[in-house]
């Protein structure tokens, strides 16, 4: 099992979570302040590892096998995202899908930059599942 850093559509509620939801949903978590946080064409969020000008971002924690990352979860993520590990607020490192290096760089165009938002949830607006009233 690997634990698996979520912060856009595999995040309960969003339209790639049925990637994850079979598996052991470990909480509501923050990276480290060290991401600079993007919409890419206002599609899907973006994580770049930067030096200077870095935030915590919100996201999901799930127990995953690495064999499902690969066949389940990897497949449907965009092009413009691969594998890579990054830094919990609270000292962990954990895999996740961040943005490709260069491309920030390459297409601008292509890229909003949402860092001070801290989540995808609150730059899209859409609820906190662990705050929904219950119905």
């Amino acid at each position: 099992m690997a634990e698996l850093f979520c912060n856009g559509g595999a995040m309960r509620g969003g339209n790639l979570h049925h990637n994850v939801s079979a598996h052991r949903f470990l909480g509501a978590v923050r990276t480290a302040p060290i991401y600079r946080f993007f919409s890419v064409r206002d599609e899907f969020p973006a994580l770049l590892l930067t030096e200077v000008g870095g935030a915590s971002v919100e996201g999901e924690l799930y127990d995953v096998p690495l064999e499902r990352i690969r066949t389940d979860f990897l497949p449907e993520e965009p092009p413009e995202l691969e594998l890579t590990v990054v830094a919990l607020d609270d000292g962990r490192s954990v895999l996740a899908v961040g943005l490709r290096p260069g491309l920030l760089e390459s297409n601008a165009d292509e890229f909003t930059e949402i860092t001070e938002h801290g989540g995808w949830r609150q730059y899209r607006g859409l609820p906190d599942p662990d705050r929904a009233p219950a119905s």
